[in-house]
C-alpha cells in the first residue's frame, strides 16, 4: 500500500504537470492517482481473504470447519499428540469464554464444538496408526471434554428456558404465554435425551409444566370470576370446569388438589344461586330504552 501511495502522488503531479494547459487539470490527475490507490486496495483485499481462508484450513486449535475436508483434518489432528494437546487447549479456551461471557448461545456453541471433538477423536481411535502413548492421551482429553460437553449443554438449557419462562411471564394473552413456554420446555427435553438422569434438567421441566398449568387455570377462573361477577353463573360454571380439566389431567400433586377443591367449592355456590333464581338480570331503563330507539 505504501508502494501503491507513492506511485498515485507521482503520477498526480506527473499529470498534473503535463495538462497545466487544459482548464482544471487536477481532476483527472486525480482521478488517476484514485484509480491506482483502489486497485492496489482491492488486491491487498483479495490477498487477506486468501490468507486468512489458508490459517483457517491449517489452524489445529479452531474447530469452526464442517466440511468433509474439514472432519478428515480433524482426524488428522487427534493422531498427531502435538496437534491433538493444541486442539484440546482451544477448546478449553473457548469454554472459558464462554463461561465469562454468559452467553447461552456461546454455551450451544462450545457444546457443538465438543460433539466434533469426541466424533473425530473416536474415530481416530478405531485406527491402528496412533502410538500407545497417543492412545491414552487422546483418551483423557475425551473425558476431558465429554465434561466440558455436558456442562455447556445443561448451562445452555437451564439458561434458555430461564430466559423462554421469563419472557412467556411477561406475556398477556395465554396463547402467547403457552407458546413461550413450550419453546423453554423443547429446550429442556432436548437436553434430557442426552441425559434423562439429570436432576437438574428433570426440575426445571417440571417448573415450565407448573407455569403452564397455573396460567391456564388462572386464565379460566378470571373468566369465571368475571362472569360470576357480571350474574352470568352458567358460564362461570363452564370456565371453572374448564380450569378444572387442565387442572385435575396435569397437576397430581397436594396443592393441586386443594386448588381441585377450592374450585369445585365455587362451582357448587354457583349451582346454588342458578337453582334460586339468584341471577342479576338487564336493567329496566336499557330495555325501554333500546325499545324506544326500535320505534
Amino acid at each position: 500500500m505504501t508502494a501503491a501511495a507513492a506511485t498515485a502522488a507521482a503520477l498526480f503531479f506527473v499529470l498534473w504537470w503535463m495538462l497545466q494547459g487544459e482548464e482544471s487539470p487536477w481532476v483527472p490527475a486525480g482521478l488517476a492517482a484514485s484509480v491506482v490507490m483502489l486497485v492496489a486496495a482491492f488486491a491487498r483485499l483479495l490477498v487477506a481473504r486468501k490468507v486468512s481462508r489458508q490459517h483457517r484450513v491449517h489452524e489445529p486449535v479452531e474447530w469452526h470447519s464442517q466440511t468433509e475436508s474439514g472432519r478428515r483434518s480433524y482426524e488428522d489432528v487427534m493422531r498427531s499428540r502435538s496437534m491433538h494437546a493444541a486442539a484440546l487447549r482451544g477448546l478449553q479456551r473457548q469454554s472459558l469464554d464462554a463461561d465469562a461471557k454468559e452467553s447461552h448461545e456461546g454455551h450451544r456453541r462450545v457444546y457443538e464444538l465438543c460433539s466434533e471433538y469426541l466424533a473425530s477423536a473416536e474415530r481416530a481411535l478405531q485406527t491402528p496408526a496412533i502410538q500407545p502413548d497417543g492412545r491414552m492421551a487422546l483418551r483423557a482429553g475425551v473425558e476431558r471434554v465429554r465434561e466440558l460437553q455436558k456442562h455447556h449443554l445443561l448451562i445452555w438449557a437451564r439458561d434458555s428456558a430461564r430466559s423462554l419462562t421469563h419472557e412467556a411471564q411477561q406475556r398477556t394473552r395465554l396463547f402467547e404465554k403457552v407458546e413461550t413456554a413450550n419453546r423453554a420446555l423443547e429446550c429442556i427435553d432436548s437436553a434430557l435425551k442426552i441425559y434423562p438422569d439429570e436432576e437438574q434438567l428433570n426440575v426445571s421441566a417440571r417448573a415450565v409444566r407448573e407455569f403452564i398449568i397455573s396460567s391456564r387455570v388462572a386464565h379460566w377462573v378470571e373468566l369465571a370470576e368475571r362472569a360470576a361477577f357480571k350474574g352470568y353463573y352458567q358460564r362461570a360454571i363452564d370456565c371453572y370446569r374448564d380450569a378444572l380439566y387442565y387442572l385435575t389431567r396435569d397437576r397430581a400433586d397436594l396443592a393441586g388438589e386443594a386448588a381441585a377443591d377450592r374450585i369445585t367449592r365455587e362451582i357448587e355456590l354457583l349451582r346454588v344461586r342458578l337453582d334460586s333464581g339468584d341471577v342479576i338480570q338487564p336493567k329496566p331503563d336499557s330495555q325501554n330504552k333500546k325499545g324506544r330507539r326500535r320505534r
